[in-house]
């Protein structure tokens, strides 16, 4: 009888760290699947903000059509990017696209002057910020969720479970980051 007894209890206890670590990795999932969304709403207002950018500046330069084009075709792709690893790579073509706006901007100083341009760009530099702020709390949550989907005894019951590794939101490419900027006079 105290044999029953005692296998009974282990079962139970088995049983119930099971249970806590399972809705433990849930929770972790969970608060990585929230952080992307956060990530998600910063990238729409972006997209949102990028046709404004594009017409501000167009009325000044519409002989660069070719990057205002390159600009809009980034923007689509970034649209329907899906998941971490694909938006990456789409929003750091844009990323760059921007770039080629903004170097286009800068040959028209009364461009650069006016109150709709300025505007567009302090929206866009606030989002740029934000954005940041959305993928260190996204990739913090991600770090914890695969520590904890990695450690023992989490790590049977993730492989036995729906929770699958969770890819790190990068928006630069780490060899461009790491090269040397080169200076010139």
């Amino acid at each position: 009888m105290v044999v029953v007894i005692v296998v009974v209890v282990v079962l139970v206890l088995v049983g119930l760290a099971w249970a806590l670590v399972y809705n433990g990795l849930i929770g972790a999932r969970n608060r990585v699947d929230e952080a992307w969304s956060g990530i998600d709403v910063q990238l729409k207002r972006r997209h949102d903000l990028v046709p404004n950018l594009v017409a501000a500046v167009k009325g000044y330069a519409a002989h660069e059509q070719a990057t205002f084009q390159a600009v809009t075709d980034a923007r689509a792709k970034a649209i329907a990017a899906q998941g971490p690893v694909q938006t990456a790579a789409a929003e750091n073509e844009l990323s760059s696209r921007l770039v080629d706006v903004r170097a286009v901007a800068e040959g028209y100083p009364e461009l650069r002057a006016t109150e709709n341009f300025q505007q567009l760009q302090v929206q866009l530099t606030q989002l740029e910020d934000e954005i940041q702020a959305s993928r260190r709390l996204y990739n913090g949550n991600v770090q914890h969720y695969d520590t904890k989907r990695q450690i023992f005894p989490n790590s049977i019951v993730a492989a036995r479970g729906p929770f699958p590794a969770k890819p790190l939101f990068e928006l630069a490419d780490p060899e461009t980051e790491r090269a040397t900027p080169q200076v010139s006079f």
